[in-house]
């Protein structure tokens, strides 16, 4: 995923956010596709693989578009509810995935069914989703003028006559324009909040089940305290969403990580009962998911329009390996006979100091068409 954020996300700024959007979503269905035939595990992993890229593009490109085709005050309202499908696709592709398995007792049909989803999406968005105006005011291709008096039409919206003046080279778009003067500051800081963000994040996601487990109850409790955590996350990205139309995204997203910090603590010391670590996973959920959805808004906001999907990319791509290196972390001080209270003060530090580094962060908005 870090690796397809980085390297397809440069190409929606290079070649669009639709191609790049159908492309990823093809190599997403024929990665499940070709998981479901997989005859060990070498193969399973590599399809694995190969369709991570397909998910990490589309973190880049999704963001982008969507940042791109939302009107001013809806803006943040919008990303954050696209960043809240990831909790609401969890629950409901879990619940899919478990009845599949129990109706057919094959774990190649979970792969079949999600390859066939996924496919069915591209005739979708060839049919609803345009190229974004932002993306054709900047790069010009051929019958820019025409596609773009195109989309202003289905939004209800006066044609343009002539294109408007350019405001950026086309050539400034790439990798090396993410750490040029002006903007450099942006991507590293980005970068160091999103890495600190998601090593908490996904410590916390990660080791549920085996938590669970391991205070003496059974598997199936473990995947109920898991869907809690999954409601709670659903829950709290529709919050950032609605509360970022009348407050500050960036203030939201700082507040929500330090409560996702205390609920980690408080999820390593309290939780005894069944009853106390479900509720604590809802909480957990509900702010760690929160800051998720609206860090996505915050970085679509930092990023002219002619490198937003490269440095949402870049910064997804490189913050991944917070996501592998928590739980990492997490498993090693278990191994050196840490307490779960412990390991999870210990964790909650990467989206405290994401938070701290986030209220100190000054950025201008930059326009986004």
């Amino acid at each position: 995923m870090g690796i397809g954020a980085f390297l397809l996300g440069n190409l929606a700024d290079r070649f669009g956010r639709r191609p790049t959007i159908l492309g990823c979503l093809a190599i997403m269905g024929t990665g499940m596709a070709l998981a479901s035939l997989a005859g060990n595990v070498t193969m399973l992993s590599a399809f694995r693989l190969f369709t991570g890229l397909g998910i990490g593009g589309m973190l880049a490109a999704t963001g982008a578009i969507v940042a791109e085709c939302s009107n001013a005050r809806r803006r943040n309202l919008a990303v954050a509810i696209m960043a809240g499908g990831y909790p609401i696709g969890a629950i409901v592709g879990g619940s899919i995935a478990s009845a599949l398995l129990a109706a057919t007792g094959r774990w190649q049909s979970v792969f079949e069914f999600g390859a066939l989803a996924t496919l069915c999406f591209i005739p979708l968005v060839l049919w609803l989703v345009p190229e974004t105006i932002a993306f054709l005011v900047h790069r010009r291709p051929a019958r820019a003028l025409e596609k773009i008096n195109r989309t202003m039409v289905r939004q209800g919206r006066a044609p343009l006559s002539a294109l408007p003046p350019r405001d950026v080279q086309v050539a400034g778009t790439g990798v090396a324009q993410l750490f040029a003067p002006g903007i450099r500051s942006i991507t590293l800081l980005l970068t160091l909040i999103y890495f600190g963000h998601m090593m908490s994040f996904y410590f916390f996601v990660k080791w549920i089940p085996k938590i669970v487990v391991d205070m003496g109850f059974a598997a199936a409790a473990a995947g109920g305290v898991l869907v809690w955590a999954n409601v709670g996350g659903a829950l709290g990205s529709l919050g950032v969403s609605l509360l970022s139309q009348r407050f500050s995204v960036r203030y939201l997203v700082a507040a929500a990580m330090f409560g996702g910090a205390a609920a980690l603590c408080v999820f390593g010391y309290w939780p005894t009962t069944l009853a106390r670590l479900s509720i604590m996973a809802c909480v957990g959920g509900f702010f760690t998911n929160g800051a998720t959805a609206g860090l996505y808004a915050v970085i679509a906001q930092c990023f002219p329009a002619h490198l937003r999907a490269g440095g949402t990319g870049l910064v997804i791509g490189a913050g991944r390996a917070g996501a592998a290196l928590g739980p990492v972390i997490a498993g090693l001080l278990f191994t050196w006979g840490w307490s779960l209270g412990p390991v999870a003060v210990m964790l909650a530090c990467g989206t405290l100091l994401a938070g701290i580094v986030l209220l100190t962060f000054r950025y201008r908005e930059s326009t986004i068409a």
